[in-house]
Formats: structure tokens, C-alpha cells, sequence
């Protein structure tokens, strides 16, 4: 380690202060300028290394990027990391483990989980051993974006010929391509620790207002299994003029604004066809209504 002089702080962009006839950094501790870590040697810009956070660098030096064990290695004290040492912004820890005691698949090796960012939801790289269908063992990583698992429903009408679903603005729709990221779509939402038979009757009542009685489940899917690992649970249920009883649009408080849209059930089978509907959880419940569901028989 390198003592810090009056110069070195200067060069740091930092305003010394005077202690005892010296010039010290304001609660430095320790100077990294090279750092020697098993055979690679990594030649780094200084950083001032503060007792009560993370490095503290100067505009325009990077980051030292030590994993934890070469931190600790080098002498230095590791900062807390919210989600893994200490609660993120909302409230999750250990956000690093998920994934690592996965053993179900023998052709399968969890190797390390690094935690990438945990904003409204999480973003893992996880590196594995994977065992290919030719005998042959390779050293694979995936990132993976967590936003929990959800439900979404189609409401129908038999009697009426009808289905009741959502129009709202997506945002990642909007940017990719969609006109005017106003997507029609079943009403679906996040689990939030709820069943999912429990968290899509609240979901019904607050987009579309209307109280949901006999419940199907009609099967679960990954949609993008590439890189998400949502899984949603997707049901059927039937509604009438009765059973909607207040008028949804979703939790303004959560920034929803949902347009409340009773189609034609014939006219919205079309409409997955022809592309003014294009969320998939959406066109896999119309077909099952279609070839399975309530309207196998009218079509």
C-alpha cells in the first residue's frame, strides 16, 4: 500500500485538509495504485478508499472490479452490496443464491450467480458446466432478467359471443416497434406472493371491475424462456353484465391506465391473425377458446 501525500490527493481532483502539519485525504484509509493477484498482475489508477462505503473515485478513473475474494485479498475491507449483503432499495437480500443449489438436471453444474443490477426487477449472469448430447463438458453463462412469475385471464361470454380484455401502453413494446404501444391484452400482473388463483381474481377486479366466479386453469407458459424466467399461470372464466361490478382501469396509485375493451369473440380471433393483436399470452387463450374452450362448438 502507498502512503498519501498532498500531491497525490491533488492528482486525485481531491481537496486536502490539514492534520497535524500534513495533508491528509478526509477519512482515506488506503491508496490502491497495482494490485498482484495470484498470476495476473492488474495495473490500476489510485482510489480512495473510504471505511463507511464503497471506493470513492474521481471522474474519469475506473472502477478497480475485484470480485469480494481479491478485495479482501488485497487487505481491504469489502463494501456491502445491496440485494446481497444488505437490502436493496426494495427490501430483497441474497438476491445472489438464486440459481446455485439447482441440482435436478445431472448434465447441469451451477457454477457462480453474480447479481447485475436489482432495479424493479433483477438481472443475474449465472456461469454453469453444461454436459452436451456429445460426451463433451462446456463452460457456459446466461444472463437471466427475474421479474417473478404472474397470471393473466380471458373473460368470455358465451350467451353474448363476447371476451373482455385490456388495451394499455407498454413501454418495451412501444420501443421495438409498436405504432403506439397501446396493446390489447388479457389482464394479467405479478403473483406478488399471492396464488395464482388468488392474485388473477384481484387482477380481473382491478383492470377489467369484474368479479370472477367459477375459475379454469388452462395451462402455464414461459414466453421467453431465452432470457426470462417468468413463468405465467394462464385461466379462463366466464362473466356477464352482472359480474362486472365496478369499472376497472387498474391502480392509479401504480400508474396503470387501462382501457376496459368487450370484443366480438369471432372478431378477436381474427385480430391475432391479422396482427392488431400481438401479445402472446393473448393469442395462446383465444386459440384454446377456439379449439378447446367455449367456442370450440361455434366456430
Amino acid at each position: 500500500m502507498h502512503d498519501i501525500n498532498g500531491s497525490s490527493v491533488e492528482a486525485l481532483g481531491a481537496e486536502p485538509t490539514l492534520r497535524s502539519g500534513e495533508e491528509r485525504f478526509p477519512r482515506a484509509r488506503e491508496v490502491l495504485t497495482s494490485c498482484v493477484l495470484g498470476d495476473a498482475v492488474a495495473s490500476q489508477q489510485a482510489a480512495v478508499v473510504r471505511s463507511d462505503g464503497p471506493p470513492v473515485l474521481p471522474d474519469g478513473v475506473p472502477p478497480l472490479n475485484l470480485e469480494p475474494g481479491q478485495v479482501e485479498a488485497a487487505g481491504l475491507n469489502p463494501a456491502p452490496r445491496p440485494g446481497i449483503d444488505i437490502p436493496d432499495a426494495r427490501g430483497r437480500i441474497g438476491l445472489d443464491r438464486a440459481g446455485r443449489d439447482l441440482i435436478r438436471n445431472p448434465d447441469v453444474v451451477i457454477r457462480e450467480v453474480e447479481l447485475l443490477a436489482s432495479g424493479w426487477h433483477v438481472l443475474r449472469r449465472t456461469t454453469f458446466d453444461y454436459h452436451s448430447g456429445d460426451g463433451t463438458w462446456s463452460r457456459q453463462q446466461r444472463e437471466t432478467y427475474d421479474r417473478g412469475n404472474g397470471a393473466t385471464i380471458l373473460l368470455y361470454d358465451v350467451d353474448r359471443a363476447t371476451v373482455l380484455i385490456t388495451r394499455q401502453f407498454r413501454y418495451p413494446v412501444y420501443v421495438n416497434g409498436h405504432p403506439d404501444g397501446l396493446l390489447l391484452e388479457t389482464a394479467a400482473g405479478l403473483l406478488d406472493d399471492d396464488a395464482p388463483d388468488a392474485a388473477i381474481r384481484r387482477e380481473a377486479a382491478e383492470e377489467l371491475g369484474v368479479t370472477i366466479g367459477e375459475l379454469h386453469h388452462v395451462f402455464d407458459v414461459y414466453t421467453s424462456p431465452g432470457s426470462v424466467t417468468e413463468r405465467v399461470h394462464c385461466f379462463a372464466a366466464p362473466y356477464t353484465p352482472a359480474t362486472r361490478t365496478a369499472a376497472g382501469g387498474g391502480v392509479v396509485e401504480e400508474g396503470e391506465d387501462i382501457t376496459v375493451v368487450e370484443l366480438p369473440f369471432a372478431e378477436a380471433l381474427d385480430m391475432a391473425y391479422d396482427g392488431r393483436i400481438t401479445d402472446a399470452k393473448t393469442i395462446l387463450l383465444l386459440q384454446w377458446a377456439a379449439q378447446r374452450g367455449p367456442f370450440r362448438a361455434t366456430l
